[in-house]
C-alpha cells in the first residue's frame, strides 16, 4: 500500500469521526470489505430549531436528549442558543455578545427541558461534540390554543444540509405555510425554494438566491412565490451555497396547525408510520423528481397484515408533477402504516401523509412523511406520562426492537422494553414510562434482529376548547446516525483517488 493511500485512509476516518459523515468503503477482492469497517460514535453534532410560533398564544418546550453510547468518551459539551445577534456598544462597533443558552445539556442519559412564550421566540443554533454529541435529539414542542394553526405543534431539531424536499405544503387560501430556513454557519448561504403542483413546476422569480444571513433564520410564506393558489404542493429547497435547516410550518383556519418535517431521501419503496386508529382523514402526496415516471402498489400495514385500501390500490405519479390522493378513514378504527412499492420499472418517489382527527369544527392535524428505517437507533424527545403513543412497522419481514425510557428531566428510573412486529404488520402500543416519571423523558428504539422496522411517536395533549379531540403531532423515528462506519487501517482505499 503506497503513501498516498495511507493518507487518504487517514483522513476518511477523520472526517467520518468528527463529522459525522460515512466513509466510502472501497469493494475488496474477497468481499469482506464491508466487515473491514468499524462504526464508531459522532464527535461533532450541529441541531437548528426554527422560530416556533407567530402567534402571542405560543408556549414552547424544548427538550434534548443524548443516549449513552460506547467508546464515547467521559466528556462533551452542548448548547442551544437563540439564533445570534451582532450588537453594538453605541458606537456602532460591535459587541460580539449573544443570549444566554436555551438549554445546556450536561451528560448523556440524562434528559433535559427548556421553554419560551409568545410569538417573538427565536431560532435556536446549537452543536455538541464529545460524549453529548453521537444521537444528539432535541424536540421542540409548541402549544398554540387558538387561531390559525391552532394545536400541538411538534418538530425535531434537525441537522444543516444541501437538499430538501417537502410534499404535502400548500399556498391554498386556508393554509399559511411558511418554510424556515436557518443558517448556523459564519457565511451567508444562498437558498433556491421550488413549487411543484399538479402540472408540474411554478414558475416564481421569488423564490431564486434567497439570502439567510449568518446564524439568523428566514421563514418565506410559501403564497408568496405563485399568484395561483393550489392545494397541494411540493417543495423543493437547495443551497447554492453554504447549508441550512429547513422546515415548513403548515396553519391551516380549519385544521390547526403542525411542523411538515421533509421527506426521506427519493426511494422506490417508501414507508409512512404510524397513522392513528382514529384518523378521520389521510390524505397522500407524493412526486418523482426524476425524468421518468412512478407506478406505485398502495398498501396499508394494518396490526394483522398488509392490506389494500378499496379504490386505491395504486398510484401513478408523473415526473416532476405532484400527485395527491384522499384516503378517507383509511384505518378503520386500527392503528396502521402506509407502504407504498414500486410496480414494473418505477421511479424513485419522495412522499408525505396529512392526517386529521376528529370531525366538522373539531378536528387537529398533522403530517408523517416518509423516513428511514430506526436502524441502529432512533431518539425522540419530550414524551409524556400519558400522551404518548408508539408505532412500529415492519413492512417485510418480522424484526424486533428494544425500546427504552430514559430517566425524567426531574427524576425516574429508566425502563427497557422488547417489542416483536410481524411482517407486514404495525403494532401501537403506549410508550413505556419512567418508573417514577417526574417531567418529561425520551425514548430511544434499537433494533436487535430480523427484518427493517420503521417507527413514530404521536403525542398528545387535551384540548380544553376542542373536547374529545386532543391536540397532537407526530415525529418519525428514523435512525440517529449516531455512529459512523470507519475504515480499518488494512482497508484499500485507493478508489478514493479516482
Amino acid at each position: 500500500m503506497n503513501r498516498t493511500t495511507l493518507s487518504l485512509i487517514a483522513a476518511a476516518a477523520a472526517l467520518a469521526a468528527v463529522t459525522g459523515f460515512a466513509a466510502a468503503s472501497a469493494p475488496g477482492g474477497d468481499g469482506d470489505s464491508a466487515k473491514a469497517a468499524a462504526r464508531l460514535p459522532v464527535e461533532r453534532s450541529s441541531l437548528l430549531c426554527p422560530a416556533p410560533s407567530t402567534s402571542d398564544l405560543a408556549e414552547t418546550a424544548y427538550t434534548s436528549y443524548t443516549p449513552a453510547s460506547k467508546g464515547s468518551g467521559s466528556s462533551g459539551k452542548a448548547a442551544l442558543s437563540p439564533a445570534t445577534r451582532e450588537l453594538t456598544d453605541g458606537s456602532g462597533k460591535g459587541t460580539g455578545k449573544a443570549d444566554k443558552p436555551v438549554l445546556s445539556p450536561l451528560k448523556p442519559g440524562k434528559p433535559v427541558a427548556g421553554e419560551s412564550s409568545g410569538a417573538e421566540s427565536p431560532a435556536l443554533v446549537g452543536s455538541a461534540d464529545g460524549n453529548l454529541a453521537p444521537g444528539w435529539t432535541v424536540q421542540q414542542t409548541t402549544e398554540v390554543a387558538a387561531g390559525t394553526g391552532r394545536g400541538l405543534l411538534g418538530v425535531n431539531c434537525s441537522a444543516p444540509d444541501t437538499d430538501f424536499w417537502f410534499p404535502g405544503a400548500s399556498t391554498a387560501k386556508e393554509r399559511s405555510d411558511y418554510i424556515h430556513l436557518t443558517n448556523p454557519d459564519d457565511s451567508a448561504a444562498v437558498v433556491d425554494v421550488q413549487l411543484y403542483g399538479a402540472n408540474g413546476a411554478i414558475k416564481s422569480d421569488v423564490g431564486e438566491g434567497i439570502q439567510v444571513q449568518p446564524h439568523s433564520s428566514v421563514p418565506v410564506l410559501l403564497s408568496t412565490l405563485t399568484d395561483k393558489p393550489q392545494t397541494n404542493v411540493t417543495l423543493h429547497v437547495t443551497a447554492r451555497s453554504g447549508r441550512v435547516a429547513a422546515a415548513v410550518l403548515a396553519a391551516d383556519d380549519k385544521l390547526g396547525g403542525d411542523w411538515l418535517p421533509a421527506s426521506a431521501d427519493p426511494a422506490g419503496t417508501v414507508v409512512l408510520p404510524g397513522i392513528p386508529k382514529d384518523a378521520t382523514s389521510v390524505r397522500l402526496v407524493a412526486f418523482t423528481p426524476g425524468d421518468n415516471d412512478a407506478d406505485l402498489k398502495v398498501q396499508l400495514a394494518s396490526p394483522t397484515g398488509r392490506i389494500t385500501p378499496a379504490g386505491h390500490e395504486s398510484l401513478h405519479v408523473k415526473s416532476g408533477m405532484t400527485a395527491a390522493v384522499d384516503l378517507g378513514d383509511v384505518t378503520r378504527g386500527e392503528a396502521g402504516s402506509l407502504v407504498l412499492t414500486p410496480t414494473g420499472d418505477s421511479a424513485p418517489v419522495v412522499a408525505a401523509l396529512r392526517v386529521v382527527r376528529g370531525k366538522g369544527a373539531d378536528q387537529e392535524s398533522a403530517f408523517i412523511p416518509a423516513t428511514r428505517p430506526v436502524g441502529a437507533r432512533a431518539t425522540v424527545a419530550d414524551n409524556r406520562a400519558k400522551g404518548s403513543t408508539l408505532s412500529l412497522t415492519a413492512p417485510g419481514a418480522a424484526g424486533t426492537v428494544r425500546v427504552t425510557a430514559s430517566a425524567g428531566t426531574e427524576g425516574g428510573t429508566p425502563v427497557t422494553k422488547t417489542y416483536t412486529v410481524k411482517g407486514g404488520t404495525t403494532m401501537s402500543v403506549r410508550a413505556p414510562v419512567p418508573a417514577g416519571l417526574k417531567g418529561s423523558y425520551a425514548l430511544t428504539v434499537e433494533q436487535v434482529s430480523g427484518g427493517e422496522v420503521y417507527g413514530s411517536r404521536m403525542l398528545d395533549v387535551p384540548d380544553a376548547d376542542v373536547p374529545g379531540v386532543p391536540m397532537f403531532t407526530v415525529q418519525t423515528l428514523p435512525d440517529d446516525r449516531g455512529t459512523v462506519s470507519v475504515p480499518h487501517a488494512d482497508q484499500d482505499l485507493s478508489v478514493l483517488q479516482k
